[in-house]
């Protein structure tokens, strides 16, 4: 076990019917004025922002309502929340919604406490901040670990960039899980889903780091629970048992436990954020496309690694490491297609990826990263375009 610092200041309120304790929750903050950060429409349809609303109002707090948040939340976008945060002199932060919703408050957050810095300055650690808004969170999704984690990302379309950005001011104050929020989700959205927390913990369990047995013990466990919840939510999305299961993993995945006192890996995460932000393509999808691929090319690193995944997760019982490391991945990479997933570029439906596309992205990931990046096999330049080249048309 590496050496580590572990925060999550996050208080988290679950249950069946929990978004009405929403105003009282913002009050204990000292909320005095909060702009509502929200998605497209099926907020508002399901009627709960009408419920939001009302338990804000009861609270005597003032709201501004900011819609629009998307799948890939840009910059642009964020920035129009910066504005109605500052024109209004709000005090906090309310995201409704998966991690777009989260990740785009976040953003307004860190941008209407620092007005004098431009937006993506903050993202790509050019302006540094030491103040945000309070955050909080409701969430309707379970997927990307917003609502507990540190990081957030935004795209830029201008650029054709999408970031991330640690800091554990991205930390929400609270979040407010309700697994009934989660039962009118389109399959798409539910395997997306699966697949990222799936992907949050597998990014932080392949490591050479020893000695950490509490910790692969909890990632583990984390990958048998989703795996078997997000079957069975897939098959039937009112299982409010199996969703409750998957939104805790949701959250768990990347509130940093399932990788702490171990170097993390994310060469997946950010070989993907390249996929998405040229073909716009949902997070999640862009991940299981590159994993198999990535999995293969990366294993014989420690194959022993791969083989304690394939018997631990799995079940499998093969003493020949590589043998099981190559099981265990095709496993993984099955599961993702009983999902509906897209395990290759090509299931996309993005049409023909030439080689000029795959130079591209590939040199578009080593931006920002040095020498190389990922800590479990070093990703170079020609090792990122050999894994895009292969991930083209990867099949089991």
């Amino acid at each position: 076990m590496k050496s580590f610092k572990y925060y999550t200041p996050t208080r988290v309120i679950f249950g069946v019917g929990t978004e009405e304790q929403t105003g009282e929750q913002l009050a204990r903050l000292g909320a005095k004025k909060v702009i509502i950060v929200y998605g497209t429409g099926s907020v508002e349809r399901s009627g709960l922002l009408n419920r939001v609303v009302n338990s804000v109002e009861s609270a005597g707090i003032a709201y501004v309502l900011f819609g629009g948040a998307r799948p890939n939340p840009t910059v642009a976008h964020a920035e129009e929340g910066v504005r109605a945060a500052v024109e209004n002199g709000v005090d906090s932060v309310l995201a409704v919604g998966g991690g777009s919703a989260i990740d785009t408050a976040k953003a307004v957050a860190h941008g209407a406490a620092n007005p004098h810095l431009a937006l993506w300055d903050i993202w790509i650690s050019k302006a540094k901040i030491s103040k945000t808004l309070p955050i909080a969170t409701i969430l309707t999704i379970p997927a990307a670990g917003s609502e507990m984690s540190d990081s957030a990302v935004l795209t830029n379309t201008e650029l054709g960039i999408k970031r991330g950005l640690s800091t554990d001011l991205n930390r929400p104050a609270f979040a407010i899980v309700n697994p009934a929020l989660a039962s009118t989700l389109p399959l798409k959205q539910i395997a997306c889903g699966v697949s990222d927390i799936l992907m949050h913990t597998l990014d932080r369990y392949f490591t050479h780091t020893k000695g950490n047995p509490l910790t692969d013990e909890i990632a583990e466990a984390l990958l048998r629970v989703t795996i078997d919840c997000g079957a069975k939510v897939y098959a039937d999305p009112n299982d409010l048992d199996a969703t409750g299961d998957l939104l805790w993993c949701s959250s768990v995945s990347h509130n940093g436990l399932t990788g702490l006192g171990a170097a993390t890996d994310f060469v997946p995460h950010k070989m993907g954020h390249e996929v998405s932000a040229k073909y716009d393509v949902a997070h999640g999808e862009s991940l299981t496309c590159l994993w198999g691929a990535w999995a293969e090319y990366s294993y014989a690193e420690e194959p022993e690694r791969f083989q304690r995944f394939a018997n631990k997760v799995f079940g499998i019982d093969e003493p020949d490491a590589k043998k099981a490391a190559l099981t265990g991945i095709r496993k993984m990479v099955a599961y993702f297609k009983s999902l509906g997933m897209p395990t290759n570029l090509k299931e996309l439906n993005i049409g023909e990826i030439s080689q000029t596309d795959i130079d591209g992205m590939a040199e578009a990931s080593q931006r920002n990263n040095g020498a190389g990046f990922g800590e479990f096999k070093k990703i170079y330049l020609d090792d990122a375009k050999a894994i895009y080249a292969n991930a083209r048309n990867y099949s089991v």
